[in-house]
């Protein structure tokens, strides 16, 4: 059975905005919140400055990817799908028949939040494979737009439905999924996750006409760059904050 056990921090102050937010594979929400809450900005100084520091009124929500058989270690493991290799995610793509589960999943949890905030004030984001299920679950989510989706160490999923690919293509409205900002981050030093898939995972969605912001960091490995890296995700969520004041 899959968990959907979901861990929320926030918000401090009056709820404006929802960071919905994947942790990675073998990892779990509250493991992967408590280790990004420790990631610091550079401002201001001498004063807290994490995430929920920086914004008090977003609420965060983590959820929890399901337990599920892994083909190549022979044993369950936290995983939004199954897959065969992060190095070459296209190999052995009939393991990963569980992305679609995930997405459902996903995409309750957006629901619920809308019944706090519009969808246009929800961010989708997501570190690894929690950001491969992300991007799926926009290609799901037309012709609804959300705020933003931040993207970490990450890669273009294979095995997309081709009803939702077609109706992705198909909206052009304004409001709709495809015009959801997006950010991605990656590190050259990336042993998990080569920074080339997150090169072709770049250029599959600007082929798509999609808008993306691409960051390349020096080091930090398979992990969110600190302080670089928590600027510039607290940079794009201040400027797509209200994206429904204006559409």
């Amino acid at each position: 059975m899959a968990s959907e056990t979901t861990y929320v921090v926030g918000p401090k102050a009056a709820h404006t905005q929802t960071v919905i937010f994947l942790h990675g594979r073998d990892s779990n929400c509250r493991e992967f919140a408590d280790e990004l809450f420790e990631s610091e900005a550079s401002e201001p100084a001498n004063q807290p400055r994490t995430l929920p520091d920086l914004f008090p009124g977003i609420r965060w929500v983590f959820p929890s990817a399901p337990k599920l058989q892994s083909e190549r270690f022979g044993t369950d493991m936290s995983q939004w799908f199954d897959m065969w290799s992060v190095e070459n995610p296209a190999e052995r793509p009939e393991l990963q028949r569980g992305l679609h589960r995930s997405v459902e999943q996903i995409l309750r949890v957006i629901k619920e939040e809308e019944m706090l905030v519009p969808q246009e004030r929800i961010f989708l984001a997501g570190i690894s494979q929690g950001f491969a299920t992300a991007i799926a679950v926009l290609f799901a989510a037309a012709p609804k737009r959300l705020a933003g989706l931040i993207g970490l160490c990450s890669w273009m999923p294979t095995g997309l439905r081709a009803q939702d690919l077609q109706s992705f293509e198909d909206t052009s409205d304004r409001k709709s999924s495809r015009s959801t900002p997006i950010f991605l981050g990656h590190s050259i030093d990336d042993e998990v996750v080569p920074i080339k898939n997150g090169r072709d995972l770049r250029d599959a969605l600007q082929s798509r006409r999609l808008q993306v912001e691409w960051r390349e960091y020096g080091d930090s490995g398979h992990w969110v760059n600190e302080p670089q890296g928590v600027d510039d995700i607290a940079r794009f969520i201040n400027s797509h904050m209200y994206n429904d004041s204006h559409i």
